[in-house]
């Protein structure tokens, strides 16, 4: 299975997006994933340049059959933010009718930003599979950067979206964030992830690290120093 196995990270304002300042300010990370085999590929966060995201899977022969959205955030998804439009799933869907998978408390919020309507969504719990060719994609509901975040792990890589970076976690002071959620996510909704795991997160925020193991990260991240939830909102519950 892992000679099938496609994965790549790609760097907004590097890899795609290419000389939109906006996009290399805010260093996102979009990945793809798919079944060499097949050729199928899904898109996990499609923002800013979706013709460029799409050339690179056509590059390497690589077809989309869909998109994952971690979290509703415009740099993520595409829509308004900061007074920007931002290209996301509503492009995407121009180029080819395909399922947005996302978590089911994020739906309403993915289509106010983004206007792409519910029969375009299709809403998963935590525990869900997306399958691409052979390859099966779990979706872990982590709220508390948003209600509906969510991690895919898929082949010992965890793509976290703004759930968990290198250094540090989403921010929980922007509409829908919650630090008591986002503490139980970061310790109890991740203990599925096993340590050998790769971190793969939404910024490139730790440069020149772009991916990190998940023991390494429980090890040096700050956000797993506290010894109980008290603590942890008593340096992040802000």
């Amino acid at each position: 299975m892992d000679d099938r196995f496609y994965f790549r990270q790609l760097l907004s304002g590097q890899d795609f997006a290419v000389g939109d300042p906006l996009a290399t300010q805010m260093v996102n990370f979009c990945y793809v994933i798919g079944d060499k085999v097949t050729k199928e590929a899904v898109i996990v966060d499609p923002a800013y340049d979706v013709k460029g995201i799409i050339a690179t899977l056509q590059a390497d022969d690589m077809e989309v059959v869909g998109a994952l959205a971690t979290h509703y955030h415009a740099d993520h998804v595409g829509g308004s933010m900061m007074g920007y439009d931002m290209e996301g799933i509503a492009e995407l869907l121009a180029h080819k009718d395909v399922p947005i998978h996302v978590n089911a408390a994020e739906a309403e919020f993915v289509t106010k930003v983004t206007d792409v309507g519910g029969d375009h969504l299709v809403s998963h719990a935590s525990g869900d599979k997306v399958t691409v060719g052979e390859i099966d994609i779990e979706l872990i509901h982590t709220p508390g950067h948003t209600p509906g975040s969510q991690c895919f792990l898929v082949h010992d890589c965890l793509v976290s979206g703004d759930t968990l970076f290198l250094d540090g976690c989403g921010r929980t002071d922007l509409p829908g964030g919650d630090p008591e959620e986002l503490y139980k996510s970061l310790t109890e909704r991740l203990s599925v992830v096993p340590d050998r795991a790769r971190l793969f997160p939404g910024h490139l925020y730790s440069p020149p690290e772009t991916d990190r193991s998940m023991g390494e990260t429980r090890e040096r991240n700050i956000v797993y120093k506290p010894k109980s939830a008290e603590q942890w909102l008593m340096m992040f519950g802000h």
